[in-house]
């Protein structure tokens, strides 16, 4: 019989933990989280309600449906959250593929990188952005698609904030990689978006690729560093309220 909590004794003495799922057919991890108690159960006593589950939850669903059950690894225990923070942010870029959703904590800056992008990154000139910008982090995604595509969709972002916006910066591993102005926030539908899944809840953009001067002005640079503070999960940030 499956396991889908922990005896009470046994979860107050994990305290902060970190851990993985796993596809029992291939050992594949799928998803790295952190949490207290019962969290890694969550995933699997989730009710599924909608036809467009998350990767994750599909990936569950497919697990369970052939008869098998996930996986549940306690990667590291008995921390605290700080710590956590930082051993899921290790982890998740030492899984490439998983079905998280964003990345972890403090990864788009201080995540594994080539010791030349190292050096790179901390010679970069600090980019003066002198315009209201959203930042967004592509670290996952621009290896798949072009910077356009990888910067547009999709994202838990408010739409009236981000029409304030004058400039869409995309940061791969602290620097800025694109610019582009927005024209228009949509939701994050197939109908909006033709060729993507509907994502509930998420918005993307319509828009252009920045011209020559603010290229110029910010591509190749480093953001500042109060936009890469460690522990900082949201891949969406904003420079003006």
């Amino acid at each position: 019989m499956s396991r889908d909590k922990f005896p009470p004794g046994v979860a107050k003495e994990l305290g902060a933990y970190v851990y993985r799922l796993i596809d029992p057919r291939n050992g594949e991890t799928f998803y790295v989280g952190k949490g207290r108690n019962n969290r890694v159960f969550e995933h699997i006593n989730a009710k599924i309600k909608t036809d467009d589950p998350g990767d994750k939850l599909k990936r569950i669903r497919d697990i369970r449906t052939k008869g098998f059950d996930v996986a549940h690894i306690i990667h590291r225990h008995g921390m605290d959250d700080k710590t956590a923070f930082e051993v899921e942010a290790a982890l998740i870029d030492a899984y490439p593929g998983l079905t998280n959703a964003v990345s972890g904590g403090g990864s788009n800056a201080f995540g594994s990188m080539h010791a030349d992008e190292i050096v790179s990154r901390y010679e970069a000139v600090v980019a003066k952005i002198e315009h209201r910008a959203i930042l967004i982090n592509v670290n996952h995604t621009l290896a798949e698609t072009s910077p356009y595509e990888a910067t547009r969709y999709s994202w838990k972002i408010n739409p009236s904030r981000a029409d304030r916006a004058e400039i869409v910066l995309a940061v791969c591993r602290g620097m800025i990689v694109a610019v582009f102005i927005a024209e228009e926030w949509l939701p994050a539908t197939s109908e909006n978006f033709p060729g993507r899944e509907s994502q509930a809840d998420r918005y993307g953009f319509l828009g252009r690729e920045a011209p020559d001067d603010l290229l110029k002005a910010y591509v190749g640079k480093c953001i500042p560093g109060k936009y890469r503070k460690k522990g900082a999960a949201n891949p969406i940030k904003y420079t003006y309220r």
